[in-house]
């Protein structure tokens, strides 16, 4: 009776595992119908990424009801959930659209230049950082005129450094959970790596620009960092931070 018991378990807990599984799919152009190349595929709640060969296939792990958010250069991104019907028919069509663009005026700073580079280069203003180096401390900060206010923030969270991150990491700890994740999945962090638009990681962790813009702030980064980094370089700060945060709170 014993074994009768525990292989009947067994059998109500296939279900549950067997439903984990990988789906196909293809990306065309909705207008033209021409497959799309190269277009990022990210599991936002598995924190897994894919991207589309030549004939606009692509393969990624996910279970019901997991969103992927497809986006690529030129088109209008989607999220997609992973339906019954999907999992069932192994494979789906997804069309993606294509961006309008308008060209908007570029302005010229009125730099008097001369054509000679040794001396234009001296008449050109260059914004200035620097890096503050505190005793004790492994882990450099960010200051200068892209920052001014860096070196204050610092010295404010070594006062209360808990407190001063709390606000943003204690309120989602289980979607800051798939920055570990983030670390196995080469194909997602290639994604990451060209990507500077942030759409990803809002979606990935549950947040807006705002709350993104405090948090790498928070956690002493500058305003030219946060404009010029990529979203891999972005998801590792926030991870980094995130750690220490951690290290700091069981402290």
């Amino acid at each position: 009776m014993k074994y009768f018991v525990v292989f009947f378990l067994c059998l109500i807990a296939f279900p549950a595992f067997s439903q984990e599984t990988t789906v196909k799919g293809v990306v065309v152009n909705d207008n033209t119908f021409v497959p799309i190349w190269n277009v990022n595929i990210v599991n936002t709640k598995k924190v897994r990424g894919a991207v589309t060969d030549a004939n606009g296939n692509f393969e990624i792990y996910a279970d019901l009801d997991d969103t992927l958010l497809i986006s690529c250069l030129g088109f209008q991104s989607i999220e997609v959930r992973v339906t019954n019907d999907w999992i069932k028919n192994r494979t789906t069509r997804i069309k993606l659209t294509e961006k309008a663009y308008a060209l908007e005026e570029i302005v010229i700073p009125p730099y008097e230049l001369t054509g000679y580079l040794e001396v234009d280069s001296k008449l050109i203003p260059e914004r200035e950082n620097y890096w503050y180096s505190i005793a004790g401390l492994t882990k450099r900060y960010e200051g200068g005129e892209n920052s001014p206010n860096a070196f204050s923030r610092v010295m404010g969270s070594l006062f209360n450094p808990a407190d001063a991150l709390y606000n943003f990491f204690g309120k989602k700890p289980k979607e800051l959970k798939k920055l570990r994740e983030l670390k196995k999945d080469d194909n997602l962090r290639n994604i990451l790596q060209t990507r500077y638009d942030r759409q990803t990681i809002y979606t990935m962790l549950g947040i807006n620009e705002k709350e993104l813009l405090e948090i790498l702030e928070r956690c002493n980064y500058s305003e030219s960092f946060m404009r010029t980094a990529n979203d891999l370089q972005v998801l590792d700060a926030v991870s980094g931070c995130y750690e220490e945060y951690k290290v700091l709170k069981k402290n």
